[in-house]
Parts: C-alpha cells; sequence; structure tokens
C-alpha cells in the first residue's frame, strides 16, 4: 500500500473516529502531497512516488519540532504541545531509521565502492547512497557522516 493510500484511509478512520488532531494532521500532509505533485507536473510527472513523500514528511517534522522550540522559548507551550502531538502522527509515517551502526556501515561501503577520496567526490558517494538505501535514509546524518569521512 502506497503512503497515499494509507493517509486517505487513515484520514477516514480520523473522521470515523472523531479523532479531529489526526484528522487536522492527515489533511495537511495530504494538502503538501498534492502541492508537490502539481509542482511536479511540469516535469511530467503525474504524481510524486513515496521516496519524495518521505522527504516531504521528514521536512514537516523538522519543521514542527523548531516552531514547537520557538514556541517554548515565546511561553506559548499549548502550542508547542499541538506542534509536538502533530510530530508523533507524522512519524508514525515514516521508516524505521537506520541505526547508527548500520548508516556507517553503508556509508563506509559507498565511499569504498566510488574510490571517494576527497570531500570534491561527496555528490557521488550521496548518490550511491541515496540510491542504496532511498526513504529509509536520513540524508542529513548520511551527509555528516560522508563529510566526516572524507575530510
Amino acid at each position: 500500500m502506497t503512503l497515499r493510500a494509507r493517509f486517505t484511509d487513515d484520514m477516514k478512520l480520523a473522521m470515523k473516529a472523531g479523532d479531529a488532531a489526526k484528522l487536522s494532521t492527515l489533511r495537511m500532509v495530504l494538502a503538501r502531497v498534492k502541492d508537490l505533485d502539481i509542482a511536479a507536473r511540469p516535469k511530467g510527472v503525474e504524481g510524486i512516488g513515496d521516496d519524495e513523500i518521505v522527504s516531504a514528511l521528514r521536512n514537516m517534522v523538522k519543521q514542527r519540532s523548531e516552531a514547537a522550540s520557538l514556541y517554548l522559548q515565546g511561553g506559548r507551550g499549548e502550542l508547542a504541545a499541538k506542534e509536538d502531538a502533530e510530530i508523533v502522527i507524522l512519524e508514525a509515517y515514516l521508516p524505521a531509521p537506520m541505526d547508527s551502526a548500520a548508516l556507517e556501515a553503508a556509508v563506509d561501503a559507498a565511499v569504498a565502492g566510488t574510490g571517494a577520496t576527497g570531500m570534491r567526490d561527496m555528490g557521488r558517494v550521496m548518490a550511491v547512497l541515496k540510491a542504496a538505501h532511498g526513504a529509509g535514509l536520513d540524508m542529513a546524518r548520511a551527509n555528516a557522516l560522508v563529510k566526516a569521512r572524507l575530510s
């Protein structure tokens, strides 16, 4: 089942259960996916794939965590709690992140496989990692590890 179908099915269940927080979050996610679909049309893509959706979800989680910390700094705990609740809902749709040992092994294999020797090879290493691990890879963590290996 695609993520898009899961969102729709879970939205229907949230409507029936009267779960306003989950319903609101899923509507927001589906609106973001539709925006990305529209943005991809000029490139000849009818609808974005699950990898792009996962990337958008990670971005949404990051935005919400930044907003929650700003709300806490501003003394608006109730708004921070709302953002945190949305993060929990969004993270339920993300693939399980690779543990540190598996990520380090993947980075080492990609560096060795590409024959990378310096920072100028970083793009090739990241491309190999993304192709091999797709949505399960946290690109920010992988980027930091690749930089450390190539420096």
